[in-house]
């Protein structure tokens, strides 16, 4: 499955659709501007929030918590060791760990479970807008966790680039 993810670099706020390959909305992202913390929401197109992402208040570490109908699914955070690659592991609420791996503020990094590819986030400019794809390579994984897991790192790569 691919998803294309339009980037809205002119706009106000951070609300953006995510499509299908044949140009179709699936996702919005539906960023809460004047909050305390970080938070968006990944909705449907019926506008269901499918899946509640917001910074962790009280962390060492910036960290990003990834809820499902009220409930923790995953929190999100930098590894500690990464040298030369933006590397971040996402620890799901039943002990399941993934590795995000890759150039994270170049759009082009991938999911992993144990070694095994997920999804492949990947950058593409067009003239008028920032677009990039998030190839959900596993048949059984969950599109909308992928993508939640994407916006995290991403969010959390352009923070830590701000504050450095």
């Amino acid at each position: 499955m691919r998803l294309l993810v339009r980037d809205r670099l002119l706009g106000i706020g951070d609300d953006y659709w995510i499509e299908d390959e044949n140009g179709r909305k699936v996702f919005l992202v539906d960023g809460k501007a004047m909050r305390l913390r970080d938070t968006f929401e990944l909705k449907d197109t019926a506008g269901n929030v499918l899946i509640d992402i917001h910074q962790k208040m009280f962390a060492l570490r910036d960290t990003m918590v990834i809820q499902r109908d009220g409930e923790d699914l995953a929190t999100i955070r930098r590894k500690r060791l990464s040298l030369l690659r933006n590397h971040y592991r996402v620890d799901l609420v039943d002990g399941t760990e993934l590795d995000i791996s890759g150039k994270i503020l170049d759009r082009e990094f991938a999911i992993e479970y144990q070694g095994e590819l997920l999804a492949v986030i990947s950058r593409r400019w067009l003239t008028v807008r920032d677009t990039y794809t998030v190839d959900v390579v596993r048949e059984d994984a969950d599109p909308a966790l992928l993508i939640a897991v994407a916006v995290c790192v991403i969010h959390l790569a352009e923070k830590e680039r701000e504050d450095d």
